[in-house]
């Protein structure tokens, strides 16, 4: 999942806010009682059967088909659907009118931060100069590039603005320019499925030519003869990535030749190339395994080749320079390692050790130049850039002073270069990209992202990054940010955010959205539970299957350790997450309902059994090694113990505001339709339980610059609501 002058009234507002305010108790008439009766679905009986045990789903009947939700007249189910989905925004919209003048003020305010007359450090490939740039009061990108030197005229590849014009929704996929510079091949996606149309431009002459492939998942690979090119398609159902194909320029692409298929529905695949161009790459993945294949970018019609022939549990990476190809695996080694092997002596027992494994270190990714090799590692939590001589004479980290940060390597695509890009935030230091001379060990600001205001000053923020006991003993790093001067009273309003899945390391980066919060006086936080992978390999490996339940636990120990600290209370504790994260709020709710006041749910991940009860839906077949696959009694059993919708319960939650999108490919809008009517049904409290389901867009939410920040305020109006925070 991404991420002017300030109107008057924003403005003010804004001013007002850098005072810190003392948040309010909780407004007393901010009950669901004060409000219209909310919402209340249908229900219709619906029993699975198994493991001997029937399971009963009165709202499985909000479930519809493609077909259905595409259809120009809505049957009967559909508009029952629909009508349900109306309900709870039009309920979602009473409950939070008060707060209609604040929503406009902070999305006022959070776009007023933002330059709008932006641009991407440019990018030198292949003899041009890539860029993105952004019109003042335009929501979307024009990626242009000059010739050899930025001084060159500038030419439009793609104006966005333009393209997306009529379209509620309008994202483009992937870009990729012919060998010869000719050429742009791109996807887009009008619905917010992730499923792109390809198109092809001559950038000599503006024009699109008549190739158009549906159904892919954005991009495409060019072949050295600039004419032909290789793409992926999506199942058109489960939307798995499964086929590569191989299109001629001027051949329908009914005709286009079907190059691999990845048959085991539990992998997905894609196609790209080398760093040296000299390869065309098709990688098959898992979530424990690969498999690649490779064949000459300047052969497009010959035999692809497998690197290594997969294995249950062997994930590895392919780049290649020189006369090797360079694999990053974790074969025998847990937190993976680098090694080398010939062209055409590929399997591991050839493999040779450039890197050797460190249990206390996780390699996540080299870059390979002329002269060095640049490592991204993870210790303790953090990222590290280390830069390697390939003669050994030179091995050295680049220093990084502040507690809790992000490093990453950035656009490097010259081999030939001594100069490495890389870019670094941390939750007080704006997005920054640095260009740092390898031989002369000199460092350059190429662009700190401009937080425009006279308000904002990094000094006035503060951040921690602390460790918390959990209850079996491991410490899970937390990061904090808080606006310098706060008290640890007991009485901040605190948001704690996490994810905790996937492997994926949720790291410490700047946000000029969160200066709204920080602003206001609430403390924001983000907990690095299991099911991540800051703390290395076994932190994933600890956080899902049988060991899922360390995540939830993980979260609530530091949401408590944030209470015991003294930073807030329970009645200022607010939760947020989103996909999988909505997963884990939906567990902790049920688990820990009184340690919070608010959770924010964003397209969450709530009906665990259904959904991978049911290979049609995409995604389900590819995470059986993620959660487990519920056919399975086992897993079914210790699933049980944690999806959100099957373990509600008669009892008191906390306030809940839950947001989706009707077109959502990867969570399905009826996940926290159902999951909202269930609670309803079940909930003994009188707390605020809301809804807001966007009818236009997708997971990603609006595809907009400015859009997004529409439903960013409004999460934050719930919030301030519950806070008595007003202005």
């Amino acid at each position: 999942m991404n991420r002017i002058l300030i109107a008057c009234a924003a403005a003010a507002i804004f001013a007002a806010s850098c005072t810190n305010p003392t948040p309010m108790d909780t407004p007393a008439e901010l009950t669901q009682s004060a409000f219209s009766a909310p919402p209340q679905a249908k229900k219709v009986p619906h029993e699975t059967a198994i493991h001997g045990l029937t399971l009963h789903d009165d709202y499985f009947w909000m479930r519809l088909s493609d077909a259905q939700k595409e259809a120009e007249q809505p049957d009967p189910q559909t508009q029952d659907v629909l009508d349900n989905l109306n309900a709870e925004n039009a309920y979602r919209s009473e409950v939070m009118a008060s707060t209609e003048g604040l929503q406009s003020a902070l999305y006022d305010e959070i776009v007023g931060r933002i330059k709008q007359d932006d641009s991407s450090v440019p990018v030198k490939d292949n003899g041009y100069w890539y860029y993105t740039r952004y019109e003042e009061g335009k929501e979307y990108a024009v990626h242009c590039r000059k010739a050899e030197s930025m001084e060159a005229d500038e030419q439009v590849m793609l104006n966005v603005n333009e393209m997306a014009e009529g379209f509620a929704y309008y994202a483009i996929g992937g870009r990729s320019v012919s060998p010869d510079n000719r050429l742009l091949a791109f996807g887009v996606d009008t619905i917010s499925r992730r499923e792109y149309t390809l198109h092809i431009k001559d950038l000599a002459t503006g024009e699109l030519l008549e190739d158009q492939i549906p159904a892919t998942t954005g991009g495409a690979t060019w072949a050295n003869d600039n004419r032909t090119l290789f793409y992926t398609k999506k199942d058109p159902v489960t939307l798995r990535s499964y086929r590569i194909f191989k299109h001629v320029l001027g051949t329908p692409a009914d005709q286009d030749e079907l190059v691999y298929e990845e048959t085991d529905e539990t992998f997905s695949c894609g196609v790209g190339k080398s760093k040296s161009n000299a390869y065309l790459m098709i990688s098959s993945y898992s979530t424990v395994s690969t498999e690649w294949r490779v064949l000459e970018a300047d052969n497009p019609n010959g035999e692809w080749r497998v690197i290594q022939p997969r294995e249950r549990d062997l994930e590895y990476g392919v780049e290649h320079f020189e006369d090797h190809f360079y694999i990053t695996t974790n074969r025998n080694a847990k937190n993976f390692k680098l090694v080398r092997t010939p062209l055409d002596a590929t399997t591991y027992d050839h493999w040779e050790d450039v890197l050797a494994h460190r249990p206390e270190t996780l390699l996540e990714g080299v870059e390979l130049f002329r002269n060095y090799l640049v490592i991204e590692e993870r210790t303790e939590g953090l990222t590290q850039l280390r830069v390697k001589s390939w003669d050994g004479a030179r091995d050295f980290y680049l220093e990084f002073d502040d507690p809790a940060y992000m490093a990453y390597i950035g656009a490097n695509p010259d081999f030939n270069t001594d100069r490495l890009r890389y870019g670094y935030t941390s939750m007080t230091t704006p997005s920054s990209v640095f260009e740092f001379d390898m031989t002369e060990n000199t460092t350059e600001l190429l662009k700190q992202a401009e937080v425009l205001g006279d308000d904002f000053d990094p000094n006035n923020y503060t951040s921690e990054r602390i460790m918390v006991k959990a209850r079996d003993g491991v410490e899970v790093p937390v990061s904090i940010v808080y606006r310098k001067g706060l008290e640890k009273n007991g009485a901040n309003p605190f948001l704690l955010y996490a994810y905790g899945s996937y492997g994926y390391s949720m790291d410490a980066g700047f946000s000029s959205t969160r200066l709204s919060l920080l602003d206001r006086g609430f403390v924001y936080a983000i907990a690095h539970i299991r099911g991540g992978q800051e703390m290395g390999r076994h932190w994933y490996e600890d956080g899902k299957l049988f060991n899922k339940m360390n995540t939830f636990t993980d979260f609530i120990d530091c949401g408590q350790a944030m209470i015991d600290a003294g930073f807030t209370s329970s009645e200022h504790l607010y939760a947020m997450g989103g996909s999988a994260g909505g997963l884990l709020m939906g567990a902790v709710m049920n688990m820990a309902p009184e340690l919070f006041n608010g959770i924010i749910a964003a397209v969450p991940f709530v009906d665990v059994i259904n959904t991978m009860l049911d290979e049609s839906i995409p995604l389900t077949t590819g995470e059986f090694d993620e959660w487990g696959n519920p056919k399975n009694k086992d897993y079914f059993d210790y699933m049980m113990q944690y999806s959100p919708y099957d373990n509600v319960e008669a009892k008191a939650y906390p306030h809940t505001l839950v947001t989706t999108g009707y077109w959502d490919s990867q969570v399905q809008y009826w996940e926290p339709q159902k999951w909202v009517a269930k609670l309803r049904e079940y909930k003994t409290d009188d707390h605020l339980l809301i809804m807001y389901c966007n009818m236009e867009t997708g997971h990603g939410g609006a595809s907009g610059r400015f859009q997004r920040y529409k439903e960013v305020a409004m999460e934050y109006a719930f919030l301030f609501q519950l806070e008595g925070i007003t202005e």
